[in-house]
């Protein structure tokens, strides 16, 4: 599938390794927080962990729904199927509907993952991560991943989604999700100003947290409006901004550093 003469996944390619190389310079030149986890040999392995799990959910992914969501989307715009063809929706108004749609479907999920005991054990590899950098935006399992395509290829066949704004949409929400799981410091004024629209680093990093009421809180990953809508928004870490301790207690700090260990972890008991 083409969009103007390049393949979709050349797309993302290029979205992904641009967005990837800006806040790696950026975590270096102005980061948050300063522990073992996020520096020299531990930052390493985790990094290399968590790279390791994005290439294996990546080619899960590609074994199992090898045209993805964008394909789902020319599939079904080639049939005609879906509520916004059904309504004559204007192509710009259905780009801007699709994107606050799937925007609202992928927050929806994410809080499915965190409620549901099943979806909870694969998304417990994302958040046993002791440390919280854009690699860790990168470490879902390949089941997680699976499951939330399914999920979002439903959602683009009933809406009839136009391909461009599901490509749009796929391009920003990885970005998004790099950037707020960034260990990044940003100025108060502009956190501040940018948090009514979008989830900033500090915001999403409360929803990292080892205590509880503040893992169920913060959800979003894009649009910062659903947690307000909802009453799922924490303003500030009770530990503060700077002492806050994320990942999951029961693992240590150690452990969820290895890929085995990780990719196991749906599997294990507690």
């Amino acid at each position: 599938m083409q969009l103007f003469g390049v393949t979709e996944p050349l797309w993302r390619l290029a979205a992904f390794l641009s967005v990837f190389a800006a806040m790696a310079v950026l975590e270096l030149w102005h980061p948050r927080l300063e522990r073992p986890e996020l520096q020299k040999a531990l930052k390493a392995r985790r990094w290399l962990t968590n790279l390791s799990i994005l290439v294996l959910s990546s080619l899960s992914l590609r074994l199992i729904f090898p045209a993805a969501a964008t394909g789902a989307a020319f599939w079904a715009g080639a049939r005609g199927y879906g509520l916004l063809p059904a309504l004559s929706i204007p192509p710009l108004v259905a780009g801007v509907i699709t994107f606050v749609v799937l925007d609202f479907a992928i927050w929806l999920e994410h809080v499915a993952f965190h409620k549901v005991p099943l979806f909870w054990r694969m998304h417990r590899v994302h958040h046993a991560d002791p440390g919280v950098d854009l690699t860790t935006a990168l470490r879902f399992h390949p089941l997680e991943i699976i499951v939330s395509m399914a999920w979002k290829i439903a959602i683009i066949v009933a809406l009839g989604a136009p391909a461009v704004a599901v490509l749009l949409f796929e391009i920003v929400l990885n970005a998004a999700a790099m950037f707020n799981h960034a260990n990044l410091r940003l100025p108060p004024r502009l956190d501040r100003a940018l948090r009514p629209l979008i989830v900033t680093p500090d915001m999403h990093r409360i929803h990292h947290s080892t205590e509880r009421s503040e893992t169920d809180s913060n959800y979003g990953f894009n649009l910062a409006i659903w947690d307000r809508l909802f009453s799922t928004y924490t303003d500030r870490p009770r530990r503060g901004d700077e002492a806050i301790e994320t990942g999951l207690t029961d693992y240590g700090r150690s452990a969820p550093t290895r890929l085995l260990w990780s990719l196991l972890l749906p599997f294990r008991r507690n």
